[in-house]
Parts: C-alpha cells; sequence; structure tokens
C-alpha cells in the first residue's frame, strides 16, 4: 500500500472514528422541525463534513435570519442525545497500532472546538493526538486551511502524510495538498463519491483500514 509507511495520520471525527451521523441527522431533522422548514435526512447527511455556519447555508439557505438560531437548537439537541454515541469496532486498537508504530495522529474535523474536545473526553482516547483542528479555527472543509496547520504544526511535508475520511469533504481537502487520502466507505458517502478523489484506497471498515497499516 504504501512505498514507506507515513508519518503522519490525519483522521477525520465524525462517520470514520465516531459512529455518530444518525445522531447529527436527527439532531439536524429536530432543528428544522422547530421552524416548520421541510428537510431530508438524505440532505442533512450529505453536509456532515462542513462547518456548522457553512451546513447551514447548504441546507437553510431561503432562510439566513434563522441560522444562528438553528445552529444554536441543533448544538442543544445534539449534546442532549448524544452522550453514547460509540466510536466505530476497532477504532481505539488502530490507533494504538499507529501510534506504537511510532506516528503521528492527527484529527481534522467539521466539528467545533467545544464539541470536539467534549467527545474527545468521553471517547477516550484524546491521548493519541497530537494535534486536533476544527472547522470553528479554520477555513470549513474543503478548504485545505486546517491540514495545513496540521503539517505546520508536525513538521510534516503533505507526501509524508495521509488523510483518512468518509466523505467527499475529506479527499478533496487532501487532494487540494497533493497529499495521499484514504477513503472509508461505512459513514457519509459511497465508495463510488470517495473514489472520484483518486484515494490510495477505499476501505469498508476499520479493520480494512488497520490492514492498509
Amino acid at each position: 500500500m504504501f512505498e514507506q509507511m507515513p508519518k503522519l495520520v490525519i483522521f477525520d471525527w465524525d462517520g470514520t472514528l465516531m459512529d455518530s451521523v444518525g445522531q447529527i441527522v436527527d439532531s439536524l431533522l429536530f432543528a428544522a422541525a422547530q421552524h416548520q422548514i421541510a428537510l431530508s435526512a438524505d440532505a442533512a447527511k450529505n453536509i456532515i463534513g462542513l462547518g456548522l455556519p457553512e451546513a447551514m447555508a447548504v441546507l437553510f439557505p431561503l432562510h439566513p435570519q434563522l441560522h444562528t438560531e438553528l445552529q444554536a437548537m441543533y448544538a442543544t439537541h445534539y449534546v442532549q442525545h448524544s452522550q453514547q454515541t460509540p466510536l466505530f469496532e476497532g477504532v481505539e486498537s488502530l490507533l494504538a497500532q499507529l501510534q506504537q508504530q511510532g506516528t503521528v495522529l492527527a484529527v481534522a474535523t467539521g466539528k467545533n472546538r467545544s464539541g470536539l474536545d467534549r467527545v474527545l473526553a468521553y471517547s477516550g482516547i484524546a491521548s493519541y493526538f497530537s494535534v486536533t483542528r476544527c472547522a470553528s479555527e479554520t477555513h470549513s472543509k474543503p478548504h485545505p486551511e486546517m491540514l495545513q496547520q496540521i503539517l505546520h504544526a508536525t513538521g510534516v511535508s503533505a507526501d509524508q502524510a495521509v488523510m483518512i475520511g468518509d466523505t467527499s469533504y475529506d479527499l478533496e481537502m487532501a487532494q487540494q495538498l497533493q497529499m495521499p487520502r484514504i477513503g472509508v466507505s461505512y459513514g457519509v458517502h459511497s465508495a463510488d463519491i470517495l473514489h472520484k478523489y483518486q484515494p490510495l484506497a477505499v476501505v469498508d471498515d476499520v479493520a480494512g483500514l488497520a490492514q492498509l497499516f
């Protein structure tokens, strides 16, 4: 798979490490329903990976005056209902495997900082990551700024890193930097969509991901 093992592995969070897609969709549907705005589950799912302000602009373009309130409703519902959201099976074993190999680990997520810190704390895997970047701190995916900041913080070049994610936003972000990338098809976007961004591989589960390293 790799001519040389990557020095840095960067993970997306939702739909890649944590099985949170369903709860995100439910919370977006809840927020829309409070204002009697029609929203399909498929549309809600498709924006996962974007920063929340960008997601509001895509989902509710006719209601800009409600975006702040919709974000707040979404966030409140998500926090109230996501306390037991699990990591995908095998995630912690994969992180331990990579760490034992001397690989630097990072997270690049569409979450805001408070949201990521909360799930890092209750998932118990925060100590594996040297650097984390959120959409509230940088441009939203697919802009590559969060990856650029992670590379700068770790001193690793793009060609010595790999981005792993479940959405087109993740892979397009890495592609813009000519960073190697791996798609996972168990989250938001299908393998067909992920393959458009020329990943090294697309895998169907975390076990398949672990086999690449």
